[in-house]
């Protein structure tokens, strides 16, 4: 038995689209001689939804779909895909997270998914029931399968003994002779998440003796980034195949053989780290449909990466690079940012916001009596920025990209309404150590970022002869408490820690007012990390 593994970008809750791209797929599957192809969780609706469920209409368009789907799926291949479905119980959540396997002629068989996630990005059981997987064994031409959808495989404890479930459900079920573990998945990235689901699916090939199948969504959903990465690892835990990253892939194995269509190259951590992003970046546009995006150039390392990220997301004639000379800006930064936007082949534009910066200070003086130079003059310039970036995307229709680090944003060295304007936060879960490190990885095969931009120390030019470190620890220091205290909560130990601290804590309110951050830590801002604005908490 031939089966084809159909890692897929679907949009959220564009059920026609999906539902032509299951079906391309599928007829793809046919060419290569499939008996089965399987899909990631929520194929057709799309993950994750979140409050869209509270929109029953969605739903029942969704039904609507599976119902054509069901109908033109052709004849001699099941086709497994996952949806959301309604709870028929008056008891419970309203939905089920479900998988259907499909075969022309037959009453589809559903599929309910029991481990909902609860922690970071998700909460699965604000609308969705836990179905019981105990039933999830089935047959198909002769061979037999169990089936599971994401966390359903995510309670094995692991190393240390540590697991989010007081018990394993899997490990309750009662053992049958399996040809294949079957799991739908929609597991979002970060560095270092592959060990984490080679782990599971490894417990759980062991358990049931048999390989696992484990199709992982691809695409972005808001800062969520779904890398697919899908594989095939046999009942020893060795990888028998593995799909593209970041991009929509199929591949097929034959399940009596074990013998698979095509391998794929393993590539370092900062090409999958660009990936990712360009993978974030390029979706987020696509699904809002937003087609060109913009970004203030400053000639520092932050907007050279954002810069150099855009593009390969969109392309260099839709991205442009602007400008902001004001007063205390020192004349290279103009220059290699326009170095930068030659070498990448993008519009570059210029506004003075001097004489802006000028003329507001006058009129401040007159109206509220500020006095000399203080941190009023440097966050004026820094939201006359904004306000010009903000008025070309009314002017050309474009998106801001904002520019911040995930260092500057732990320490609240941003400024609201200023440098935090914007439509995504593409590097804003890097810490600085990162984004020079992706910097450099863009030049590997030539300059495409001046080497001057990677060597001048970083400057937001708010006053005179600034640099960064007049009012932050050095970067190495401050990345690895933003590491600590943020990523892997941990407790505070250095002098660093003690000094970001307080400082974390009180600056949430900037934070919950920041532009979606795509996500690639374990733990970043924005919505998987939820801590209130108003507490008394110091660490």
């Amino acid at each position: 038995m031939r089966i084809a593994l159909a890692q897929v970008n679907p949009t959220l809750a564009d059920f026609k689209f999906n539902k032509e791209k299951i079906l391309d797929f599928v007829h793809q599957a046919q060419q290569k001689k499939c008996e089965l192809v399987v899909f990631p969780e929520c194929t057709l609706f799309g993950y994750h939804p979140f409050d869209l469920l509270e929109r029953t209409e969605l739903v029942k368009k969704q039904e609507a779909e599976f119902k054509d789907l069901i109908k033109k799926i052709p004849k001699g291949i099941g086709v497994i895909i996952g949806l959301i479905t309604k709870n028929p119980s008056k008891m419970g959540r309203p939905y089920y997270n479900s998988a259907a396997l499909l075969v022309k002629g037959q009453k589809p068989r559903m599929f309910h998914k029991q481990l909902l996630p609860t922690g970071d990005v998700f909460d699965e059981a604000r609308f969705i029931e836990s179905g019981d997987f105990s039933k999830n064994y089935f047959s198909f031409n002769g061979k037999k399968f169990f089936l599971t959808i994401c966390e359903d495989i995510w309670a094995w404890p692991d190393a240390k003994g540590n697991s989010p479930y007081k018990m394993n459900p899997l490990a309750k079920v009662k053992k049958q002779k399996v040809d294949m573990v079957i799991n739908l998945s929609a597991s979002p990235y970060f560095i270092g998440k592959m060990k984490q689901r080679e782990y599971v699916t490894a417990k759980t090939a062991a358990y049931f003796n048999a390989p696992i199948l484990y199709a992982n969504l691809v695409g972005a959903q808001d800062e969520i980034i779904f890398d697919g990465a899908s594989y095939i690892m046999d009942k020893k835990g060795k990888k028998l195949m593995t799909c593209l990253p970041f991009e929509e892939d199929m591949n097929v194995i034959d399940l009596n053989t074990l013998e698979v269509w095509n391998k794929t190259p393993k590539i370092d951590v900062n090409e999958e780290l660009r990936r990712a992003l360009v993978l974030g970046l390029r979706d987020f546009c696509a699904k809002i449909g937003m087609k060109r995006v913009h970004l203030g150039l400053s000639g520092g390392i932050d907007s050279a990466v954002v810069a150099a990220l855009a593009v390969d997301a969109l392309g260099p004639a839709n991205v442009t690079g602007i400008g902001l000379p004001g007063p205390f800006n020192a004349p290279e930064s103009l220059s290699l940012a326009h170095e930068l936007a030659k070498n990448l082949g993008i519009d570059f534009k210029i506004v003075e916001i001097g004489p802006m910066y000028d003329e507001a200070v006058k009129a401040l003086t007159k109206g509220i009596q500020i006095e000399g130079f203080s941190l009023v003059n440097e966050n004026l310039q820094a939201r006359l920025r904004g306000m010009t970036l903000m008025a070309f995307s009314n002017k050309d229709g474009s998106m801001l990209l904002t520019t911040g680090n995930k260092s500057e944003y732990a320490t609240g060295y941003s400024t609201m309404y200023g440098d935090m304007c914007g439509g995504l936060a593409p590097i804003a879960d890097l810490t600085k150590a990162q984004v020079y490190a992706l910097a450099r990885h863009y030049n590997k095969e030539g300059e495409v970022i001046p080497t001057e931009i990677i060597d001048r120390a970083p400057s937001a030019e708010l006053r005179p002869n600034q640099k960064d470190q007049d009012s932050l620890p050095p970067y190495p220091d401050l990345d690895k408490a933003v590491t600590n205290l943020v990523e892997i909560e941990g407790a505070v130990k250095t002098a660093t820690d003690k000094w970001l601290m307080p400082i974390l804590m009180r600056t949430e309110f900037k934070r919950w007012q920041a532009p979606p951050i795509l996500k690639v830590s374990g733990h970043s801002f924005g919505r998987g990390r939820r801590y209130p604005i108003a507490h008394k908490a110091k660490e």
